[in-house]
């Protein structure tokens, strides 16, 4: 390789990077927009839509919660109880046990006084074997239903078993450790109900629980995670609950709805499939899917994004968890953009075709790959004594200030709305730790994207891991 054409290869790079950069940072800016206009307009719904005349309606539709539970023991009983405290006139809770190895099947049945009955399952979407299901004998409990079935290695087959058991049109489908606001199911059913336009999805912002004051299940005071990785995620779900995925509501282009919280029209559910069990990102492959279908049959749809915070969950706390979970990220990212390549750029797909599948393999897929490749760039220039330090730093500091303003608007607009943190002690050190993390949490996260991608191509055997819970039970802080 001569002196000359790796000048050339570099220079090129260089003005790739540049001008992706703008590229990326004029798209988020159109996000922006789009995302405020979004919020304001909820707003202004929401404070002229009375949801108790909704309440009384006799046409509200019934809601089935799904959530899955594979050794839960530690907090079964909390959070069961926590679900079953939901306000809402027809909802039912469903728990899959999927073929957990501890005592949670035990503590369902002691706390809850459940028997094993007789029940007419049919099995519209293939899962493991169902094994039996269970009903309370006390009428207090008349809402719950357990499924025990064999185990299927993914939260995706025992998510199936539960909109199989499911007898309402609706199932909003959950994590069994999430803790979610009393008026959930209303806030995630009521776009489902007030649209002309077939609703098929909604989502809702997620939180994070790991430093919040929790009571036998109940969400008793907020706070800002006091853990180094919890940290810089509760920063992340900020910037892409409310910015993102407000924005990409607005123009009908969702294309994830959270597996923590998320509701769903069963049909088309049912129809396009139901949760993929081979997927290792199975909320956004099935929303991919369920757009695919919706398009094939030529009917209209909408898929709606909630700016509230509805849902606190506890998230990996350790580098070692982290890494598997943000690994199985990215591979299930490429997966479902491999398995839905044929949708890029057809017509027969509007703007997922045009805006929404290509956003996600530029920005989203891409930019670990280019930031990899900026890091051999620069060895490569320190080496031939080819850098250009005014360029360099012109770039890095115009798309670290870009991020930076991001995610500190991001922080402001929820803490203006919703009150979100106990203090301002703990916004301070939220906007500190957003100043910090494209230098210390980013390349964490392009390190665990990269090795993703590697297990995808190298077709990796498939592994989910498990999520070890440190539980909720604590000392309430005076």
């Amino acid at each position: 390789m001569t002196h000359d054409f790796l000048t050339y290869l570099i220079r090129f790079y260089n003005v790739f990077v540049a001008s992706f950069s703008l590229g990326y940072i004029l798209f988020y800016i159109f996000l922006a927009i789009l995302s405020y206009w979004a919020i304001i307009k909820h707003l202004k719904e929401h404070k002229y839509l009375d949801e108790d005349v909704l309440l009384r309606s006799n046409h509200i539709w019934g809601v089935s919660v799904v959530a899955p539970a594979f050794n839960e023991g530690v907090n079964i009983v909390y959070n069961v109880k926590s679900l079953l405290s939901l306000t809402y006139p027809k909802f039912e809770i469903i728990i899959v046990n999927d073929g957990s190895t501890d005592d949670t099947l035990e503590k369902l049945i002691t706390e809850f006084d459940l028997v094993k009955i007789d029940f007419y399952y049919q099995e519209k979407i293939v899962t493991q074997p169902v094994k039996g299901h269970y009903r309370s004998k006390n009428p207090v409990y008349s809402k719950l239903l357990v499924v025990d079935k064999i185990n299927g290695k993914s939260k995706a087959d025992a998510s199936n078993a539960g909109i199989n058991t499911s007898q309402y049109p609706l199932f909003l489908c959950t994590d069994v450790d999430c803790i979610l606001k009393r008026n959930t199911i209303l806030k995630l059913a009521k776009p489902f109900m007030e649209n002309e336009i077939r609703v098929i999805a909604t989502g809702a912002g997620i939180r994070i629980s790991n430093s919040c004051e929790i009571k036998e299940g109940f969400l008793y005071k907020i706070h800002y995670p006091s853990e180094w990785y919890p940290c810089f995620q509760e920063l992340e779900y900020v910037r892409s609950f409310l910015f993102g995925r407000m924005a990409w509501s607005q123009i009908n282009g969702l294309l994830l709805v959270s597996g923590g919280l998320g509701m769903f029209d069963k049909d088309v559910v049912i129809k396009a499939g139901g949760y993929w069990h081979k997927s290792l990102g199975e909320d956004m492959e099935l929303i991919t899917r369920m757009r695919r279908y919706m398009y094939n049959t030529n009917e209209k749809f909408l898929i709606k994004y909630i700016p509230e915070s509805l849902c606190w969950t506890e998230v990996p706390s350790t580098k070692k968890v982290f890494l598997r979970q943000r690994i199985r990220w990215a591979r299930g990212l490429v997966q479902t953009l491999y398995l839905h390549r044929k949708m890029f750029f057809n017509p027969k797909y509007g703007r997922t075709a045009f805006l929404v599948l290509p956003f996600f393999f530029c920005f989203e897929f891409l930019v670990p790959i280019i930031e990899f490749l900026g890091i051999l760039t620069l060895i490569f220039s320190f080496i031939f004594n080819l850098i250009d330090f005014q360029y360099l730093l012109i770039i890095t500091t115009l798309v670290y200030l870009f991020y930076l303003s991001i995610t500190i608007i991001s922080i402001m607009i929820d803490e203006v709305l919703y009150k979100s943190y106990a203090n301002y002690k703990e916004l301070i050190q939220l906007i500190g730790m957003a100043v910090i993390e494209p230098i210390v949490y980013h390349p964490i996260n392009v390190y665990a994207s990269l090795k993703g991608y590697w297990y995808f191509f190298t077709q990796k055997e498939q592994k989910w891991g498990v999520m070890v819970r440190k539980g909720y039970e604590m000392p309430i802080k005076k």
